[in-house]
């Protein structure tokens, strides 16, 4: 099965790098699926999950704060303000920092909370 390299990488450390059949994520311009050979793309992330499905049939869930996505050669790199692996998420903390700010009315705040939960549990 052809494969392609992807590389997510954070402002502050590289989050993850390896191999992938299919990487799913979010731009500016709406939902992007990248597989194998596909054309080259250059797009603005919104805050979303991006998932990243391997040939072994695992799959690798990060939520990802802004940045930038670029694929040419069979090479994705995603480029993050902020990023982080979906195990890595502290599911209470994420809820607590989503009810503080909703009640703080702090729509980025809000919006980071709710990607870091929808990364960490799909819901």
């Amino acid at each position: 099965m052809a494969e392609l390299h992807v590389e997510l990488v954070a402002a502050d450390r590289k989050v993850w790098s390896g191999e992938a059949t299919i990487v799913l994520a979010r731009t500016k311009s709406g939902d992007i699926g990248i597989q194998p050979n596909h054309t080259p793309v250059l797009g603005a992330m919104d805050p979303q999950p991006v998932t990243i499905r391997q040939a072994d049939g695992t799959t690798v869930v990060a939520a990802v704060h802004g940045g930038l996505l670029s694929f040419a050669d069979n090479r994705l790199s995603i480029l993050a303000e902020v990023a982080e692996l979906a195990d890595e998420i502290d599911v209470d903390r994420a809820e607590r920092a989503l009810a503080s700010a909703k009640a703080d009315s702090e729509a980025v705040a809000q919006r980071r909370a709710e990607v870091r939960l929808l990364a960490a549990t799909g819901r």
